[in-house]
């Protein structure tokens, strides 16, 4: 096998080991904390990583060029297959079940709970890593690990806030997005008087979708489930989102029962939706394009968090992946070289940049990156670990919040409430079906 020194490995032809720098600078430091990562990376070994399909052409771009300074300072070749956001899951899901294909997959929230004695154990890389990089944000504490160990290393939060044209939020009498419940409600209602309706994915949108389902259910105080696991979503706290639900999807413009991922992009850059949840994709698709229209819309995009319900504080779910690699690996040494390679302050920094902060960090060191206060409408990004509950609030991550949250539980209960496809009733108690299935209660 082939070992690489921690120099090699990390700084790759700087002039000294000592040459380190802070974290937010172009250079730094090799581990230096006790029990420091050094992986003897195997003989003849090649990597498959299986991701999700940028929306921000900057991601690709800079994880492209990572992947090849990886390979030039390893020799390990990586092959990068990217898949739309609702594929990644079924698919890693097949890898982890037949014990072949990718070796490395970057998936959504806990799917790594579904199959977690599939992966590697990953614990001494996510140790080092916290511990050098200011720490790993609680939420990612729960997501990583099972049973105490991390079966996972946290890439980060593509954080989704509110977009919307601001401009027209003040032709509607609106400063600024209501933080209340019945004020939004009132300026969605606006929107729509003026013809500039919003929308919110009501279909399979992995992200845009249980974004809003889920805070729309906490906002009013509703909960899949309680501590304990035991499925309580038959409540007057979930038959009152389903309520707002409706009266807010009948300011939406149509069609939102049937946007993924990509929708909402499109509508809000066609002028369909004056507001819409997404990444920042939306705003970077704008401030990059050469068409004039697109730059108008860009100066005219802001971003904000969704109103506070009653509980008097933020209840966002944000679309956080991991990246999680096979125990059925052929070279598992290589695999962790290259996570860690993938987290270090080097790549991991421009890559955030070259993104927009399309994904936020999951290191606490990594807020220092200037992305987030170059461009003011990119600082609310920056929160989203910080701010974000895990969905599967207010009980346990693991194989059944993975399950419920990949069958789209609360988002089709959302849907068929809003849309009147079923009364608000059958909608929770569909919901409340389901979820026992998983939650076996």
């Amino acid at each position: 096998m082939m070992k690489l020194s921690r120099r090699e490995f990390l700084i790759a032809g700087a002039a000294s080991a000592a040459a380190a720098s802070t974290v937010g600078g172009s250079a730094f430091a090799a581990p230096t904390a006790p029990g420091g990562i050094d992986y003897p990376i195997e003989k003849g070994a090649t990597l498959r990583v299986l991701r999700w399909k940028r929306f921000v052409q900057g991601d690709e771009d800079l994880w492209n060029e990572n992947v090849k300074k990886f390979t030039e300072l390893t020799g390990v070749p990586v092959r990068t297959d990217s898949e739309g956001f609702e594929d990644v899951r079924p698919k890693a899901a097949v890898a982890a079940n037949v014990g072949s294909g990718p070796d490395i997959v970057l998936g959504w929230f806990d799917d790594p709970h579904q199959y977690p004695t599939k992966l590697l154990d990953v614990t001494d890389l996510a140790n080092s890593l916290g511990s050098r990089y200011g720490g790993w944000y609680d939420v990612f504490q729960k997501y990583g690990k099972s049973n105490g160990k991390w079966i996972a290393i946290p890439l980060g939060v593509i954080g989704i806030c509110l977009a919307y044209r601001d401009s027209q939020l003040k032709a509607a009498g609106f400063e600024a997005v209501p933080k209340d419940l019945p004020g939004f409600l009132k300026m969605a209602q606006a929107l729509k008087a003026k013809n500039t309706p919003i929308g919110f994915a009501h279909g399979k949108a992995v992200g845009d979708a249980n974004n809003y389902a889920h805070w729309l259910l906490w906002a009013h105080g509703g909960k899949l489930v309680d501590e304990r696991g035991n499925v309580v979503i038959n409540s007057p706290e979930t038959r009152a989102a389903l309520e707002y639900g409706k009266q807010l999807y009948a300011t939406m413009v149509q069609g939102t029962l049937s946007w993924q991922d990509p929708s909402n992009n499109k509508a809000y850059l066609d002028g369909q939706v004056s507001l819409t949840n997404n990444g920042i994709s939306i705003y970077y698709a704008a401030k990059n394009s050469t068409d004039p229209k697109l730059l108008e819309l860009a100066k005219d995009t802001q971003h904000a968090h969704y109103p506070i319900g009653v509980s008097g504080k933020p209840t966002e779910l944000m679309q956080l992946t991991q990246m999680m690699a096979f125990k059925h690996t052929k070279y598992p040494n290589a695999a962790k070289a290259f996570l860690q390679f993938m987290m270090e302050p080097d790549q991991f920094n421009p890559w955030m940049k070259a993104a927009i902060g399309y994904v936020s960090q999951p290191l606490k060191a990594y807020e220092k990156n200037p992305v987030w206060t170059a461009d003011p409408k990119a600082t609310p990004y920056r929160d989203a670990a910080s701010l974000m509950l895990d969905h599967g609030h207010a009980g346990p991550l693991g194989q059944a919040s993975a399950a419920c949250l990949a069958d789209y539980v609360l988002v089709d209960m959302v849907a068929e409430a809003a849309s009147g496809s079923k009364t608000v009733q059958q909608a929770i108690d569909r919901a409340a079906e389901r979820a026992k299935r998983f939650y076996k209660t």
